[in-house]
């Protein structure tokens, strides 16, 4: 390659990539809250697992923080997408403090499902990874010991209980043919085990895996653009990875493009996970557009028309 000709590559871009509907949500819900309360708005926790977010909208006047002990008592506060345990809004409220909740519509289903099982009496397993926020959150929805955490179709081989009703909830960011064998592995050893009403799975999740699947037979290497801690960017680069395309990498941003991997890369597959902005997608094709002489396509599975309605803003 020199500078005066440049290699051609054919980029194929994924759609439906990037935003879904509850990050959408989450950050309109941060902006809205610094235009309704002024700088500062406290943050529990990163409000989506996106690093390019998360340090735009702490330019903008977003404290982000571990725990609400670090917000001061008069200090509006949001809680992320993700969801949180049931006692920190109640500790919220116990400091008449104001708070708005950005947990995604998709994981409250989760919370609720979790508690319409367990008031009908029964023991809950959560298919999930332990650590994750998430699962933190619907943990956190029940007393202590009344959900166990399954993480792998070994874990659901060898669980063990003495309970005589069980049913199981997901968290929603997991890959669904993962989480697909594990549910069979569940019912096979336990028939009578209750199920959601709906797939836990997020729809945005399972779009992006979907694309990713198909589009993997048509290039040579995928760019997953997500943060390192985002779960359904990590799926992606696994699922990638099972459907033959053996060179995905999940970069931040165009400044993690790995260069040596594409010497022999003649069709390029991009996506985005479900935390990562649009304008990341635009420097990695900036970036490439330098490198290579690039033709862009639009490889669309199908077009996502969700929407969130935002949540009540206290007076403060």
């Amino acid at each position: 390659m020199t500078d005066s000709v440049l290699s051609p590559l054919k980029i194929l871009l994924a759609a439906p990539r990037g935003f879904c509907a509850g990050v959408e949500r989450a950050v309109l819900i941060v902006e809205k809250a610094l235009e309704t309360y002024g700088k500062p708005v406290y943050v529990r926790h990163e409000i989506v697992h996106n690093q390019y977010v998360v340090n735009s909208l702490r330019q903008k006047g977003a404290i982000f923080v571990e725990e609400l002990s670090d917000v001061p008592d008069d200090a509006p506060v949001i809680f992320s997408a993700h969801g949180v345990p049931k006692s920190v809004p109640l500790e919220a409220q116990d400091r008449k403090m104001i708070y708005v909740d950005a947990t995604c519509p998709l994981v409250s289903k989760v919370h609720l499902d979790a508690m319409r099982h367990y008031e009908s009496g029964c023991h809950i397993l959560l298919i999930g990874h332990e650590g994750h926020p998430e699962v933190i959150g619907t943990m956190g929805q029940l007393p202590a010991g009344a959900i166990d955490l399954i993480q792998t179709i070994a874990d659901a081989e060898n669980y063990h209980t003495d309970k005589a009703e069980l049913a199981f909830v997901t968290q929603t960011t997991l890959s669904a043919d993962d989480t697909r064998d594990i549910i069979a592995t569940l019912k096979q050893r336990f028939p009578h085990i209750k199920t959601p009403r709906h797939d836990d799975i997020c729809y945005a999740t399972t779009n992006r895996q979907e694309a990713v699947k198909a589009l993997a037979e048509q290039i040579d290497m995928l760019l997953v653009i997500g943060s390192k801690n985002s779960s359904n960017s990590v799926r992606l680069v696994e699922v990638a990875h099972k459907a033959g395309c053996h060179k995905a990498f999940l970069i931040d941003d165009a400044t993690d493009i790995p260069w040596a991997e594409m010497t022999e890369c003649k069709t390029l597959g991009i996506t985005a996970g479900a935390s990562a902005p649009e304008i990341l997608v635009t420097g990695v094709l900036q970036a490439l557009a330098e490198k290579f002489s690039c033709t862009v396509e639009e490889f669309s599975l199908l077009a996502e028309d969700v929407h969130f309605k935002l949540p009540v803003f206290p007076e403060k």
